[in-house]
């Protein structure tokens, strides 16, 4: 129970990593503010998270005896993400841990010179921006008690580059800088802040993943023929597991990590490592 007594805002935690992350967590001991849009949005061309899902995400925690509160909330919008650092606050008291994961991989697939002013605009705003707006609005309350520990799930694209998804690599690129100069922001005030780079993260059906899908859609590979493809370019041959990741983030929540702050973790299987 690494994680007793801790409260844990978890985002994009309607399915994938967010879901994995939140049942980790749940075993764990913390308490949790799921939070996800729960809703498709216009320019990104694939179904998002729903509210079902969330909804499961928290039954699964519920069977691991968390507390659990869930949040509607788009992390574009400030008020919106006022709104859950309050909740957080008003039901648990305090916030130890946030976990920005919410993130979407297209609209890509195209080259720099063909993305469009609103495509690169909603890349950008979902995955970076909204970090930075979900950290700014725990950052208080987390100095304040001279705790805390910050994950930023970037991913390889925030190592490598990627033919034809310069808005993802931009704005992942953009999460590690984010993560390294928050961390001496904050590291007077012992809060933590750190980020998990994750490789190709296999499409379980446990936690009804899609990213690696829509990557390989993105990029004209046929889904089906897609993971395959895919572990032609891992090391160790084999796909990464949502499981792996959350492993890495509940580290990083936890007090076994207290010494790490400002860095980047590559859950890879060694794809960054050539």
């Amino acid at each position: 129970m690494r994680l007793s007594g801790k409260t844990a805002i978890i985002t994009g935690a309607a399915r994938g990593i967010g879901r994995a992350c939140a049942v980790a967590f749940a075993r764990e001991g913390a308490g949790l503010v799921l939070v996800d849009l729960a809703a498709d949005l216009p320019g990104v061309p694939y179904s998002l998270g729903s509210a079902s899902q969330l909804a499961y995400t928290a039954d699964l925690c519920h069977k691991d005896g968390a507390i659990v509160l869930t949040a509607h909330a788009d992390i574009r919008e400030p008020a919106d993400v006022t709104a859950v650092a309050e909740l957080a606050m008003e039901r648990f008291g305090g916030i130890d841990i946030l976990v920005n994961n919410a993130g979407i991989a297209a609209p890509s697939g195209k080259p720099a010179h063909e993305i469009t002013e609103d495509e690169w605009q909603l890349m950008l705003d979902i995955d970076l921006s909204g970090a930075w707006r979900m950290t700014r609005s725990v950052a208080t309350a987390m100095t304040s008690r001279r705790s805390g520990s910050i994950i930023n799930v970037s991913s390889t694209a925030g190592l490598v580059g990627y033919r034809h998804f310069a808005g993802y690599v931009v704005a992942k690129h953009g999460l590690v800088g984010l993560t390294r100069a928050t961390a001496l922001d904050y590291a007077p005030m012992h809060v933590r802040v750190n980020a998990v780079c994750p490789g190709s993260v296999r499409d379980t059906a446990w936690v009804e993943g899609r990213m690696l899908s829509e990557i390989a859609k993105a990029l004209d590979v046929p889904v089906g023929e897609h993971e395959p493809t895919f572990l032609e370019a891992q090391p160790m041959n084999a796909l990464i597991e949502p499981e792996d990741v959350a492993a890495a983030a509940v580290f990083l929540a936890s007090d076994e990590s207290r010494q790490i702050t400002g860095s980047v973790m590559s859950v890879d299987g060694g794809f960054t490592a050539r």
